[in-house]
């Protein structure tokens, strides 16, 4: 059995005004940056390995709670939003024509036009979590947990989420051989030490 946690990366200009993010590589901003570098892992996962997406937002969590530089790889990268990326979802859910949906009518072959649908990103997401060796931290993006969490908990986008993402928590599951195992609740990351 192997435990991964999952955390969601630092805010941005774009998480704060509400814009669709995906592939676009946005830095965090400065507020992150000082919160996050007041924040560490907790005891139990210093020795874990630290993975993540390779978008600069992802990498440079990783660094500022950790203290380490993360492994990077494709398969962690957000959620491809094709012709979304950039707009403000609220705008595209006030628009019929949009085909947005919210993510409890998804299904997992919902797809944004030109862009990725859940069932994709997990296809992807599959083989790096079937690499995993060793207990690991993974600083990656929503769309990327969602993926992750849903399988664990057997969600299939239809209905309420029996998770919610927040920052700043370890989402943990348990991989053991094809299964995945979530914890009940998630972990916070600790004050780091003056």
């Amino acid at each position: 059995m192997i435990r991964l946690a999952l955390l969601r990366h630092g805010h941005t200009v774009w998480n704060r005004a509400g814009r669709i993010q995906g592939r676009s590589d946005i830095p965090l901003d400065d507020t992150a940056r000082a919160d996050l570098a007041a924040q560490s892992l907790p005891a139990d996962w210093q020795e874990a390995e630290i993975w993540s997406s390779p978008l600069q937002r992802a990498a440079e969590t990783a660094r500022l709670v950790t203290g380490q530089v993360p492994r990077t790889d494709p398969a962690l990268i957000e959620m491809n939003w094709g012709q979304w990326e950039g707009r403000h979802g609220l705008d595209l859910r006030a628009d019929p024509s949009s085909g947005f949906r919210d993510i409890e009518l998804w299904g997992w072959d919902y797809r944004p036009p030109g862009g990725e649908s859940p069932a994709e990103v997990w296809a992807r997401l599959t083989p790096w979590l079937q690499s995993l060796r060793r207990d690991a931290v993974a600083v990656c993006h929503i769309g990327v947990m969602r993926m992750i969490l849903a399988r664990a908990h057997h969600w299939d986008f239809d209905g309420p989420a029996p998770f919610q993402v927040k920052r700043n928590r370890l989402f943990v599951v348990e991989i053991t051989g094809e299964s995945l195992t979530p914890w009940p609740e998630p972990i916070r990351l600790e004050k780091a030490k003056p």
